[in-house]
């Protein structure tokens, strides 16, 4: 497990977005910068969930959280503009965005892979994400310091038959993660990937349907690796591929 100690107040002050903070590895994020003082925007397409998380961080007496629902299936290029422009209107500014929301896909060889669920695939996973990140960049120069993460995969560090899209997905996240920070290199904006590994989720479970998810970590367990990239201990990190695990 990746090792980092967060002091309580890393986050304290700070606006962050997560992107499908509705469940697992999403809500687990939201609630752990939350829970170390940050204001956290809950994006995701399903709105109870959205409600549940907002309750539940509420509740637990940390700042209070803004729900967000947008389907990055869907969401039209203004749509995204609207969205910068509410962020700004109602917090000025965005010092981190975690880009968590993704969707598998079916496991198949590529030569049963259809066109429309490759395409559904690479929408949702690499066009939503560069679609959020350049609108959302400007918002995100405002801040003194400010982290972008991109959640790779093992699968988009080295290829593995039948990960057909999710897999080609991941290696564009990692090339877009490289050539931001690239880009980004001597600003108060730095971007990261990390993998996540093998964690009980939903996701995880419908993707190897034979495993044990008591094996695996519960996506709380993992969150060290999301708070040391979010928070200032890592302002000197940029480019890199990070594992949760």
């Amino acid at each position: 497990m990746f090792e980092y100690s967060a002091r309580p107040d890393l986050l304290k002050d700070r606006i962050i977005m997560v992107t499908g903070a509705g469940r697992g590895i999403g809500e687990a994020a939201a609630k752990t910068y939350a829970a170390h003082g940050a204001t956290v925007l809950l994006l995701g397409k399903n709105e109870e969930n959205l409600n549940r998380v907002y309750d539940e961080i509420e509740a637990a007496g940390h700042p209070q959280p803004a729900v967000i629902p947008f389907n990055l299936e869907t969401a039209l290029p203004h749509q995204y503009d609207e969205l910068a422009a509410t962020v700004e209107r109602e917090f000025g500014r965005l010092d981190g965005l975690l880009h968590n929301a993704a969707i598998v896909g079916p496991l198949t060889p590529i030569e049963q892979l259809s066109g429309e669920n490759f395409m559904r695939v690479m929408h949702i996973n690499v066009n939503a994400m560069f679609m959020l990140t350049s609108t959302l960049l400007p918002l995100l120069k405002l801040s003194s310091d400010a982290s972008v993460i991109f959640t790779s995969s093992s699968v988009g560090r080295k290829g593995r038959a039948y990960w057909g899209g999710y897999a080609v997905s991941k290696f564009a996240t990692e090339g877009l993660m490289q050539v931001l920070a690239d880009e980004l290199d001597g600003t108060a904006v730095r971007a990261n990937s990390i993998n996540p590994g093998a964690t009980r989720t939903d996701m995880r479970a419908k993707a190897y349907p034979g495993e044990n998810p008591l094996t695996n970590p519960l996506p709380a367990e993992i969150m060290p690796a999301y708070l040391y990239l979010m928070g200032p201990d890592s302002g000197d990190i940029n480019g890199k591929a990070l594992n949760a695990q």
